[in-house]
């Protein structure tokens, strides 16, 4: 790319994202706005209207709005606000576009908010036969698909649920290149500080493999309730957790997890990203098929690092078990992380005030909406 920082393959950093925007490859159809850019992310926003569809669809050879012409059922305004209901499938329009360079493909996750408020959602576009994946080249409209599967939520034209990232070349680590990086810079964390690479559970795929906390003086999950009221996704810090969750506890450091409930916990180690790199929290895959752990969750450079004033920070997870009731142990490992070289340092890191990073310190953390359990 013309102009960019460096020319060291990876994820595209804050500045970079900044030099797309400006050469048209990422436009949107109302103004970006720099709270968007993340050290190695742009938020992406709902459009202005919602499409309820019968069943979700990979458009490999056709349009999406040709598709829709066969299974939308109704559309309706999301300008002045829109309800999505718990159980349903909508399929919205962002307001950005992308006419992505040759080399640049991009990849789009749910932010930590989505996951923690249990709303499916992937991204699709025309002619494409894989979620969330955009080739490089790709020219035309990003379309998201919402699923809410806990609570019914209100929606309006341009609040964020997802983000992409962009790449060229190979950005991935290897379990050599991880390694290395943990002895350079510390990825993992125990109560007494950084863990020496014996103690580290490497995933020899380039990433590593960490566990659930469920010992706890409190609390150490919550469960989200059948029925609830409305989740306003522009109301932070207005609802009421009590309306919405009950908190779960472990007195004996297990837990059985009931089928199709959907539970909020903890890691038991902290993690760091450093600030040129990036990372992907994924499932672990236990080889038995009723547990799903976690949304694909994107960590920004310098989560739990910050600029050095941080040995770590503890990753949510978002669990649901599938057929039958599943016991769970505190120190089980039930997730993994997975690192990426990006192009740079960016200028913003995950933890600074110009990023609006609201998890750079989370414990066990219900989304951003929700006040703290007993405040009023």
């Amino acid at each position: 790319m013309a102009g960019a920082t460096t020319a060291r393959d990876g994820i595209l950093t804050h500045e970079e994202i900044q030099e797309l925007l400006e050469r048209g490859a990422l436009k949107g159809r109302q103004p970006t706005v720099p709270a968007q850019v993340q050290p190695a992310s742009l938020d992406l926003r709902l459009g202005e209207y919602a499409v309820r569809v019968r069943t979700g669809f990979l458009p490999e050879a056709t349009t999406v709005e040709e598709r829709l012409a066969d299974l939308g059922l109704y559309r309706f305004d999301l300008k002045s606000g829109g309800v999505l209901e718990r159980g349903q499938i909508y399929l919205v329009p962002l307001l950005e576009e992308l006419a992505l360079p040759p080399g640049v493909r991009a990849r789009t996750n749910p932010k930590s908010t989505t996951g923690r408020l249990d709303i499916f959602t992937r991204v699709v576009t025309d002619r494409n036969g894989r979620f969330d994946e955009v080739p490089p080249g790709f020219r035309g409209r990003l379309w998201i698909e919402v699923a809410p599967r806990s609570f019914p939520i209100r929606v309006r034209t341009g609040v964020s649920l997802n983000q992409i990232r962009f790449s060229r070349g190979e950005a991935a680590l290897d379990d050599a290149a991880v390694r290395d990086l943990h002895r350079r810079s510390p990825l993992v964390f125990g109560e007494r500080g950084a863990l020496p690479a014996s103690e580290v559970r490497f995933d020899g795929e380039g990433g590593v493999f960490l566990r659930i906390r469920l010992r706890s003086d409190g609390a150490v999950g919550y469960r989200a309730k059948r029925f609830s009221g409305i989740v306003d996704l522009e109301k932070v810090g207005a609802h009421d957790p009590s309306d919405f969750w009950e908190p779960v506890t472990a007195p004996k450091g297990t837990l059985i997890v009931e089928p199709e409930e959907f539970y909020i916990f903890s890691s038991l180690e902290k993690v760091a990203v450093p600030p040129d790199h990036a990372a992907e929290m994924l499932a672990y895959d236990v080889g038995i098929g009723e547990l799903r752990t976690n949304y694909a969750g994107f960590f920004d450079n310098g989560f739990g690092h910050g600029r050095g004033e941080r040995s770590g920070t503890r990753a949510i997870l978002e669990v649901r078990a599938h057929d039958v009731p599943f016991l769970v142990e505190d120190g089980q490992v039930i997730f993994r992380l997975k690192y990426f070289r990006t192009t740079g340092v960016p200028s913003v890191l995950y933890g600074d005030s110009a990023a609006g990073s609201r998890y750079a310190d989370q414990d066990l953390a219900l989304a951003k909406q929700f006040r703290t359990f007993g405040a009023r």
